[in-house]
């Protein structure tokens, strides 16, 4: 949990000192450094998905256990339930533009995800093994409370992509230094985030897969629709710090 608040808030800070005079441009090429492995990860695992049954495959993917993971992956894995919103604030005192941004993001993924998950209402790891194959045991962290129902799609996936997506836009719009290798840095984060939802057996493969798809189509919406067609300069310049003018 320390790495991923630590380097998230390390890419706040690099962002908040940027000069606010910086002229606000969008390109595709900003897209690339993240979306590029995103796509291949999701390429992978349709494929995993494709040739490998639905059991087997989260059974190998669950597991090892150790106690490092086990204390470590919990943590992480809540990061989305304050991170975002604390990112929203932050980018508040830069640019009123990026924060509308991944605030409408995190909306725009939650409107997609919620209304899927209750229509599905699909049974979570836990229920679904206990009725399909109640021999095997998955192996399950001490503390943590397991879901039963509403596996598909994954939320935390879709939160953890959509947060760090934006994010990793938002360091190459600005030209922040080292862009490309933070930009790869926020989809290892973002990958890890979705996969401690399988090692926690929160959700399957396919939910990560539905996830992942949903926070990149909901990112890229926003992206063409409201960064690259809104120009108004006192939207993208305006920050809280100028309220005390």
């Amino acid at each position: 949990m320390c790495y991923g608040i630590s380097f998230s808030t390390y890419l706040l800070l690099s962002v908040l000192k940027m000069s606010t005079t910086t002229k606000h441009k969008t390109d595709m090429k900003y897209l690339l450094p993240f979306l590029v492995p995103t796509l291949v990860l999701a390429l992978v695992l349709g494929i995993m998905l494709f040739v490998i049954p639905k059991a087997e495959l989260h059974l190998a993917l669950c597991q090892p256990h150790t106690r490092f993971l086990d204390a470590v992956i919990p943590a992480f894995t809540n990061l989305v339930d304050w991170l975002p919103y604390l990112c929203v604030v932050l980018l508040l005192f830069y640019r009123a533009g990026w924060a509308t941004f991944l605030a409408s993001n995190l909306l725009l993924s939650t409107l997609i995800v919620q209304p899927i998950k209750h229509i599905v209402c699909a049974p979570r790891p836990l229920i679904w093994f206990t009725e399909n194959m109640p021999d095997v045991t998955l192996p399950l962290v001490e503390g943590v409370k397991m879901n039963l129902w509403l596996s598909f799609p994954s939320g935390h996936t879709t939160t953890f992509f959509v947060l760090f997506f934006s994010l990793s836009i938002i360091l190459c719009a600005e030209n922040i230094k080292g862009k490309s290798i933070l930009s790869f840095i926020c989809f290892l984060c973002a990958s890890f985030g979705a996969y401690t939802r399988i090692y926690l057996s929160q959700h399957f493969a396919l939910d990560i897969f539905a996830g992942i798809l949903i926070a990149v189509c909901s990112t890229l919406v926003l992206y063409f629709f409201l960064v690259k067609t809104t120009k108004n300069t006192l939207f993208w310049d305006w920050r809280v710090q100028k309220l005390r003018k």
